[in-house]
């Protein structure tokens, strides 16, 4: 080939050159993220939805509704994002309204004395499990207060996303990693939970 001379190689790739500076992503529009996708292992049935809301609640709210083994956050127009969960063994849930009275991420877990109590094989926990992917509490935890106090409740995440639709908590309200991580980036310090 002599010097100058182009080659139909060449000129396809300089056209393909060319056309890919036109398609760079303009800084001033946001890409659309992604749809949530529902962890392994859940039931789809319990993935997130945009839903609408009947309930009188004032935007902000989380309400769970233990019965359905849903959450709800609710927004403005009547809607609200609606999580999967799995609620506590009959006669283990915390009911009525609480606050959120802390906010962790990759929260430490030691079990209570009734839990153990109630599950001897909780006693291999004693001394806690540090915060991280083997937490039971999973990404992140709201500590659910009353009148300024900790009720030992949280809403959480877990690491047996299976279990989402069930009843089998020791008390408390899961949801999966990252419905969890998406509801604690939602939810400010002092909002109201209802336990239904």
């Amino acid at each position: 080939m002599k010097t100058g001379e182009l080659t139909r190689r060449s000129i396809l790739g300089i056209l393909a050159l060319a056309i890919s500076g036109c398609t760079s992503v303009d800084p001033e529009v946001e890409p659309t993220p992604p749809e949530p996708k529902p962890e392994r292992g859940l039931n789809p049935a319990f993935a997130r939805a945009h839903v609408q809301y009947e309930g009188s609640e004032p935007p902000g709210t989380v309400v769970v509704n233990t019965t359905e083994r849903f959450l709800y956050h609710v927004e403005e127009g009547g809607w609200a994002t609606r999580y999967g969960v799995a609620v506590g063994e009959q006669g283990l849930t915390l009911k009525g309204k609480a606050t959120v009275g802390n906010k962790v991420e990759w929260p430490g877990w030691t079990p209570t004395p009734s839990m153990m109590q109630r599950k001897p094989r909780l006693l291999q926990y004693a001394n806690g499990v540090p915060g991280g992917p083997a937490n039971p509490l999973g990404a992140r935890a709201l500590y659910l207060y009353r009148d300024g106090r900790d009720t030992m409740y949280r809403l959480h995440g877990t690491n047996e996303p299976w279990s989402i639709g069930t009843a089998v908590s020791n008390g408390c309200v899961r949801l999966t990693n990252e419905d969890i991580v998406d509801l604690y980036q939602r939810v400010p310090m002092g909002t109201t939970v209802l336990i239904i």
